[in-house]
């Protein structure tokens, strides 16, 4: 194909330039102006457009729902060419020999990324112990619309070394000494490198198995990151969402990676919402600090406010609010066991105690003025819809918990409460874009699939920082989403447009593409049986989508192609040559 008549943002940074693209044999072929197709050759006319490289979402949770939704849907209607796996130390392999230990793994990916369980069990195979064995069962078994890379969980290493034992106890020698072999594994299999969790707690309020590691663990682990040069760490922290213990942890961390030749992302490192910047200057100073004494740390943020959606069916924000009480109707199982829950005096009680002293303050219980009740929300139409849940409570006068309540039993029990999206520091997004290391592009796309985590957050770089209050310019939007990022993974086939480069290529009209709002639709599979709803939105959309040469969305439609490849990080810089027809 020869893609002409457009203007080429590189993902360098560099200025836009007139220019054709051609691409031959799945690679970019030559760059330059007036060229002219060849015998054979496909034309696509890109007038008026920009011709950039695909845009890679820098965090997802596709680990799962990728086995029983391969159509990656809205991502190729918005340009998305790479994902990026295996992020918050989340990953389906390694594996435990113990079956016990197997379904718990599935449980933790099932809790926090507020996935379903049962298609989790029907359809991912399973047939694997190690992350090489998982990479070759995922190349066996998948064909996508994008190609993907991705993190080796610390969770995952460590429940399949210790078992149920890995929430409860610091490891033994021994066990470290199994826990780098896994590691190792999976870093010579072509793994990004080790994802870690220092944030979470589950449902029963237990500490996530990786905050139970001790710092012999994760030295060992370190060192075996240093014999893979061109691998990462990836650190999750807390930082003002819900215990704030991310300033301490990153300073644990910190003194462990002193020294050693490790690249570290810090997600969540430097906070982007307004509410969050009592702890701005404090982590800046913390990552100001880190870089002084030679570390290689790489901030991960969010450009777009955090997606918080109130959810009965399937849902982590209840006690990751620290609201157990009000996870106890998450967890019965079935509509009328919720419902009943739901109408006892006695539970409606101890909510609003919950509701009143338990839940954080930035939660969306403790922010009733936050929370939408909306048509799009409701399970049956009953309503009212287009108020808050607080003038809800008001006219009826009752506590807020109990008008939650009330609303979820007239409007069916899998209906969901909206959070109206909390203030972003603008100005904080623009200096992390600017900064030459940050990670970008964090959305969480394929988790939390009835909140709407990411698909499509991406053009939000485009459209608001960009064309709409011109924060920052065009070229600096999309070296963040393309070749910024493909160079903090060490992805050296993409990322840019430049001869010899995978042809992951996209194509839009600047005045064109849009961000819609949620929508609907019933096409996941519950495992029993039926089906039940998630959230997408509608292509932004792209003219053209390109990925490895196939054109994956294209003039307002999917293709239904899946030419995506498992990438690896390089381990030695080489020149990449054009394959031979």
């Amino acid at each position: 194909m020869l893609i002409c008549n457009g203007t080429v943002v590189d993902g360098t940074g560099a200025k836009a330039f007139r220019a054709d693209v051609r691409v031959k044999n799945g690679r970019i072929a030559e760059v330059g102006q007036g060229l002219q197709a060849h015998s054979g050759e496909e034309t696509f006319d890109a007038a008026g457009c920009y011709v950039t490289p695909g845009f890679i979402e820098g965090h997802t949770h596709y680990d799962a729902t990728m086995w029983w939704q391969p159509d990656l849907d809205p991502l190729p209607g918005y340009g998305a060419t790479t994902i990026i796996v295996g992020n918050c130390g989340f990953t389906a392999a390694p594996l435990s020999n113990d079956k016990e230990a197997q379904l718990e793994m599935a449980k933790i990916f099932s809790f926090f990324e507020d996935i379903p369980l049962e298609p989790f069990l029907k359809h991912v195979p399973w047939d694997w112990r190690t992350y090489s064995e998982y990479k070759a069962s995922v190349k066996r078994n998948i064909k996508l619309p994008a190609n993907m890379a991705g993190f080796v969980g610390h969770i995952a290493i460590r429940m399949a070394v210790m078992g149920l034992e890995a929430w409860k106890r610091a490891s033994t020698k021994d066990e470290i000494v199994k826990m780098a072999a896994f590691l190792d594994d999976a870093l010579s299999a072509g793994a990004l490198g080790l994802s870690t969790n220092l944030l979470d707690h589950d449902g029963e309020n237990r500490k996530i198995p990786t905050l139970v590691a001790e710092d012999e663990e994760f030295v060992a682990l370190f060192e075996v990151l240093e014999r893979y040069p061109n691998t990462s760490f990836q650190c999750i922290i807390d930082v003002a969402l819900m215990r704030d213990t991310g300033p301490e942890q990153a300073d644990r961390m910190a003194a462990l990676l002193k020294g050693r030749k490790i690249r570290v992302q810090l997600t969540g490192g430097i906070p982007t919402s307004s509410y969050q910047n009592y702890q701005l200057q404090p982590m800046r100073d913390r990552v100001d600090q880190m870089r002084k004494d030679g570390i290689d740390v790489w901030p991960g943020y969010g450009h777009t406010p955090l997606t918080g959606q109130l959810s009965l069916y399937k849902s982590l924000i209840f006690a990751q609010s620290n609201d157990y009480v009000w996870h106890e109707v998450v967890l019965a199982d079935g509509e009328e066991a919720k419902a009943k829950i739901m109408r006892d005096p006695e539970w409606r009680a101890r909510a609003r105690i919950s509701w009143d002293t338990k839940t954080y303050p930035q939660s969306p219980m403790s922010n009733p003025q936050l929370l939408l009740l909306t048509e799009l929300g409701s399970d049956n139409g009953t309503g009212p819809f287009g108020v808050t849940l607080l003038d809800y409570a008001a006219g009826l006068g009752l506590h807020r918990s109990d008008a939650m309540a009330e609303w979820l039993l007239a409007n069916g029990v899998l209906s969901t409460v909206r959070m109206a999206p909390m203030d972003m520091d603008d100005s904080v997004v623009v200096e992390m874009v600017r900064d030459p290391k940050t990670v970008g592009n964090i959305t969480d796309a394929g988790a939390h699939l009835q909140m709407l985590c990411g698909g499509g957050e991406n053009v939000v770089y485009l459209t608001k920082f960009v064309r709409d209050r011109k924060l920052i310019t065009l070229e600096e939007a999309i070296h963040t989403m393309t070749g910024k990022l493909a160079g903090h993974f060490h992805l050296t086939e993409i990322g840019e447009i430049k001869v010899g480069k995978r042809a992951d290529i996209v194509v839009f009209d600047f005045d064109e593409i849009q961000q819609f709002d949620m929508e609907k639709v019933y096409d996941v599979t519950d495992g029993k049986g039926g089906i039940t709803w998630r959230y997408t939105r509608k292509a932004a959309p792209m003219k053209l989508t390109m990925v490895n040469g196939e054109p994956t969305f294209r003039d307002g439609a999917y293709t239904g192609s899946k030419p995506g490849d498992f990438l690896e990080p390089a381990q030695a810089e080489a020149p990449i040559s054009i394959a031979a027809e």
